[in-house]
C-alpha cells in the first residue's frame, strides 16, 4: 500500500513537472501578406531627389519570437522583412554613383531587412497585453538604377535603433482583439514601421492559432545612410497568421 502511495506521489510530481517545463518557453511563429502600395524618392549625385513611378506590389514578413518567465531577462522576436519597389522614368537626365542616366531609367529600391527585438511583458492578461522594448532593424537590400545599357547599384546596409511597443485589446470569451505594433527610429528619427489592426484567436491542444488583418505603413526618411539619401514609403493592408505553442 505504502508502496503504491509513494508511486502514485511521485508520478503526480513528474506530471507537474512535466508540465511547468513544457511551459516554462514559449514560442509564437507567424507570417503577414502585405499588399504595398510604394512611393517616394532617392537623391542624385547631385542631391536633386529622383521621383520614380512604382509598381504597387506584394511585399512580405515571417517571425519568431521567444517568451520565458525569467525576470530581468528579455524575450526575443525576429522578424524578416521583404520590402522591394519597381520604378520607372520617362526622362532621366542625372548621374547616379558617378554614371550619367538618360532618357527611360528602371529604378529596383530593394529595402529588405530584418527586425531583432528585445522586449519586456509589461501586462499580459485577457483583455490588455503590452510589451515594450527596444529594437534594431539591420538593413540589407540596396538601390539600383539601370537605362537599357548599364546598371548602378549602391547597397543599403547599416542598421537603425529603435524603440519598440505591442499592445492588444481583447474580448474576453470571444477571441476578437485589436493590436498595433510600433517601432520608432532613434538614431534615424525619420524612420518608422507601424502596423494596427484586429485578430481573432482560436485555442487549441497544441497550439494556438490567430489570424490577423491589419494595414502597415514602413517609413524610410534618411539622410546619407549607406551613402544614400532617400524618402520611401511602403503602406497598405496585410493579412496573415501567427501560431503560438
Amino acid at each position: 500500500m505504502k508502496k503504491t502511495l509513494l508511486a502514485t506521489t511521485l508520478l503526480g510530481l513528474l506530471s507537474i513537472s512535466s508540465a511547468q517545463a513544457s511551459t516554462l518557453v514559449g514560442f509564437k511563429v507567424g507570417g503577414d501578406y502585405w499588399q504595398a502600395d510604394t512611393s517616394g524618392s532617392f537623391n542624385s549625385d547631385d542631391g536633386v531627389a529622383q521621383t520614380y513611378n512604382y509598381d504597387s506590389d506584394a511585399q512580405g514578413s515571417v517571425w519568431i519570437a521567444i517568451e520565458h518567465p525569467i525576470p530581468l531577462v528579455p524575450n526575443i522576436k525576429i522578424r524578416e522583412n521583404r520590402l522591394e519597389g519597381k520604378g520607372s522614368q520617362a526622362n532621366s537626365d542625372f548621374t547616379f554613383n558617378d554614371h550619367q542616366f538618360s532618357g527611360a531609367t528602371t529604378a529596383y529600391n530593394d529595402l529588405s531587412n530584418t527586425d531583432f527585438v528585445l522586449y519586456y511583458e509589461i501586462l499580459d492578461n485577457d483583455i490588455v497585453a503590452l510589451d515594450l522594448g527596444a529594437a534594431y532593424k539591420q538593413m540589407h537590400g540596396s538601390i539600383r538604377v539601370q537605362d537599357p545599357g548599364h546598371p548602378e547599384e549602391v547597397d543599403v546596409d547599416s542598421g537603425i535603433v529603435m524603440a519598440y511597443a505591442n499592445a492588444e485589446v481583447g474580448v474576453p470569451g470571444l477571441g476578437l482583439y485589436a493590436f498595433a505594433d510600433v517601432m520608432l527610429g532613434i538614431d534615424e528619427s525619420s524612420v518608422y514601421d507601424i502596423n494596427a489592426g484586429l485578430g481573432w484567436k482560436f485555442d487549441g491542444i497544441a497550439l494556438d492559432t490567430a489570424i490577423r488583418v491589419g494595414y502597415r505603413e514602413f517609413k524610410f526618411d534618411v539622410d546619407d545612410f549607406s551613402s544614400t539619401t532617400q524618402n520611401m514609403s511602403f503602406k497598405g493592408a496585410f493579412a496573415g497568421l501567427e501560431l503560438t505553442f
